[in-house]
């Protein structure tokens, strides 16, 4: 091997290590729970699974809380990730422009995100509570609700609670994350559109929108995939119910695999979850790499 070859590869030698426990690490797990999906495993017994090739995927095609759950994570993720996205933007905008007092806004604004999840569905369960929680009754006096009901034990409403609560706990990752992407914007870029004569909304739909769009676009990815997985809420809130009305396919999996202990039909759904996000993942990465060539 020459010197020079010896020096490239130097770094990758120091690297190897890590890198190999790293792999072990994420792989292990994965590989062991794509092999559960073909067992017929209990998971009190997880040593007396039979192989029974594709019967749980079949098995899906039947099963109605499946399709309910699917259903249930297109609107949660959907809605919940839009909203997110939506306001934690307007905010990134309000903060990157100078005012008195910004630095404790931005604090109070961030406030939700350092909130465990857990106590996050605790809080908006009080909340909602037509009894002690103030919610109910506010949402009565707007004229949306015909009485001060439990939102969370109504079929048709209750995967808004969850909703809300997740809106209000992710609102700051897209605030953060679009803020630092406007502050590294050249600021000559906007004075030379302005003397162009681009008013404030052409600036915005002409200079900082295409500006932003490759960081969007990873961060609605990221936020979508953390989104779909993110069943504490529900668990929390709802328990998936009532009659499973806010089952998402990660909480789903875990009634599955943790209440009806069928840990092969669980890691079944589970593979079928990683291949649709997977797929989401690869096709947002491609319209990335297209924006980012068209700029």
């Amino acid at each position: 091997m020459s010197r020079a070859l010896a020096l490239r590869l130097e770094p990758y030698f120091y690297a190897a290590p890590s890198l190999l426990l790293i792999a072990a690490i994420m792989l292990v797990p994965l590989v062991t729970g794509l092999s559960y999906a073909f067992h017929d495993l209990i998971l009190l017994d997880p040593l007396s699974g039979d192989f029974v090739g594709l019967d749980h995927f079949r098995e899906m095609l039947d099963d109605d809380g499946f399709w309910t759950a699917l259903r249930n994570t297109v609107v949660w993720t959907a809605v919940s990730v839009a909203l997110q996205f939506g306001f934690g933007l307007i905010l990134a905008l309000l903060l990157d422009r100078p005012f008195p007092g910004r630095g404790l806004v931005q604090a109070l604004v961030f406030l939700p995100w350092a909130v465990p999840g857990f106590l996050s569905g605790l809080t908006w369960a009080w909340l909602f509570n037509p009894v002690i929680g103030p919610l109910p009754h506010w949402l009565h006096g707007l004229g949306l609700l015909a009485t001060p009901e439990n939102i969370l034990s109504d079929p048709h409403l209750a995967l808004w609670g969850p909703i809300a609560a997740n809106v209000w706990w992710g609102i700051p990752f897209f605030a953060i994350t679009l803020l630092a992407a406007l502050q590294s914007i050249p600021k000559d870029i906007y004075e030379a559109a302005a003397m162009d004569g681009a008013g404030p909304l052409l600036r915005f739909r002409r200079v900082t929108l295409p500006l932003l769009a490759p960081t969007i676009a990873i961060t609605v990815m990221l936020r979508t995939v953390w989104v779909a997985n993110f069943a504490e809420l529900i668990v929390v809130m709802t328990k998936g119910g009532p009659a499973d009305a806010t089952q998402i396919l990660s909480s789903y999996i875990f009634t599955l695999a943790f209440q009806r202990l069928d840990f092969g039909y669980a890691s079944a759904v589970a593979a079928v979850l990683l291949l649709l996000l997977l797929a989401y993942a690869a096709a947002v990465m491609v319209l990335r790499h297209a924006m980012t060539e068209r700029a």
